[in-house]
């Protein structure tokens, strides 16, 4: 199982020098690929522009969306940024996830519609694929650049868990990004399954790609500090359902943590990717002793 780990993009005050650390600690460790999600409420740094600075700062671990919420977007701009990351990366822009998002604000932020965001994302893969073909977007106007550097497109992984989003992803996606919060089997397996029974439905050749994800800390008081995290991500839902997350995670010990990545290949993940709760070095330092462990 490859393991990748996320930049911590939702603290205020970090600097130049505090991202230049993580890139370095991450491209020097037993690392896959380092992620970045998207938000655009709160105190939250660029995705796009953090990972091009990583795609440049790094030189082994693929860079990897985590996810894009593609219907906010042009998905012609998106082309073109992909394409971009891809060469400033020296070509470690292998796959991709996107998803719905579930925060209106955010769309009404950047002015895109929360409704039909669905039906929205169909054609926007299509889009993707058609602009990363070199084919025409707007007819005589010519391809839309840069010519991307892959001999195949990345991977689109789809960021889904409920069985209608599946099943509609399942028609354009290579695989799926499943989350559980708290690292557990079940979850991933649950999800994993629903996949690859509507891939199997839509007459899909190949099995969905199995990427899955979960919160975790090292840090000293680390689960005061993973509540609070949690707690603060999921505000958004009401204070009910964001308590009722916070208190269902524990990932904050070595042992605890060893048992999450145990889950997570029990349940068939290809890859994993771990979100820290600090941005502090030490979330990467322990977690390098504890895979060295594994």
């Amino acid at each position: 199982m490859k393991i990748g780990i996320c930049l911590p993009y939702m603290k205020a005050g970090l600097s130049r020098n505090d991202y230049l650390d993580w890139f370095r600690a991450i491209d020097n460790g037993p690392f896959h690929a380092l992620s970045c999600g998207e938000r655009v409420h709160g105190p939250t740094y660029d995705m796009r522009v953090l990972l091009a600075a990583a795609a440049v700062a790094t030189e082994r671990v693929e860079i990897t969306p985590t996810l894009y919420v593609l219907p906010m977007h042009s998905a012609t701009r998106v082309a073109k940024e992909v394409a971009t990351l891809d060469i400033l990366s020296g070509g470690r822009v292998n796959k991709i996830a996107l998803g719905y998002g579930g925060r209106d604000s955010d769309y009404q932020a950047v002015d895109a519609s929360f409704q039909g965001r669905y039906g929205r994302m169909d054609r926007q893969v299509a889009r993707l694929r058609q602009v990363w073909a070199g084919d025409e977007v707007i007819a005589g106007a010519g391809p839309i650049g840069p010519a991307p550097t892959w001999d195949r497109q990345p991977l689109l992984l789809a960021g889904a868990m409920g069985p209608k989003s599946i099943e509609r992803c399942a028609r354009w996606a290579d695989g799926l990004y499943a989350w559980s919060g708290n690292g557990e089997s079940d979850e991933l397996q649950r999800t994993f399954s629903m996949a690859e029974a509507a891939w199997e439905r839509a007459g899909r050749e190949h099995a969905p790609y199995r990427m899955g994800g979960f919160w975790y800390t090292l840090a000293e008081d680390g689960q005061r500090k993973l509540y609070d995290y949690v707690y603060e991500y999921l505000a958004i839902a009401g204070p009910e359902i964001a308590t009722m997350m916070a208190e269902s995670v524990h990932r904050s010990s070595a042992d605890a943590i060893r048992e999450a990545l145990d889950n997570a290949r029990a349940a068939g993940c290809e890859e994993l990717f771990m979100v820290p709760a600090t941005a502090e070095l030490v979330e990467i330092e322990a977690l390098v002793d504890i895979l060295a462990s594994c």
